[in-house]
């Protein structure tokens, strides 16, 4: 599984934009469920976005307004788009892919977002 930031370094200035990728490969199947997870230092892993096959959406309240997962075209793929960043989005974020149906689970490697003037 592989994660990568929508820019080097994934450093943003607060107000700033920043996408996040990424992309399963080497399995035959489908993941149905595909989401953003980000955690803090001393904080519990959170659930930053999420997106279903059909295309239903969830975010977190913290993120509404600002972030947007999509689906890529290829396989597997998802992005992250966050817009409006503020310091306090500063986190590792970790893309999770699934498929519910087989009770197959993917961590992404976390990607460090920083956002900070």
């Amino acid at each position: 599984l592989m994660c990568t930031a929508g820019v080097w370094g994934g450093l943003v200035q607060p107000g700033g934009s920043l996408r996040l990728s990424c992309v399963l490969s080497g399995t035959i199947f489908s993941m149905n469920v595909m989401g953003w997870y980000r955690q803090s230092p001393g904080k519990e892993r959170e659930l930053v976005a999420s997106i279903i096959s059909g295309g239903t959406t969830t975010y977190a309240d913290s993120v509404k307004g600002r972030f947007s997962i999509s689906k890529g075209n290829a396989k597997n793929t998802v992005y992250l788009q966050m817009d409006s960043l503020k310091p306090e989005d500063t986190a590792v974020y970790y893309c999770k892919m699934r498929n519910s149906w087989r009770e197959m689970n993917y961590w992404g490697n976390g990607t460090q977002v920083t956002v900070s003037s």
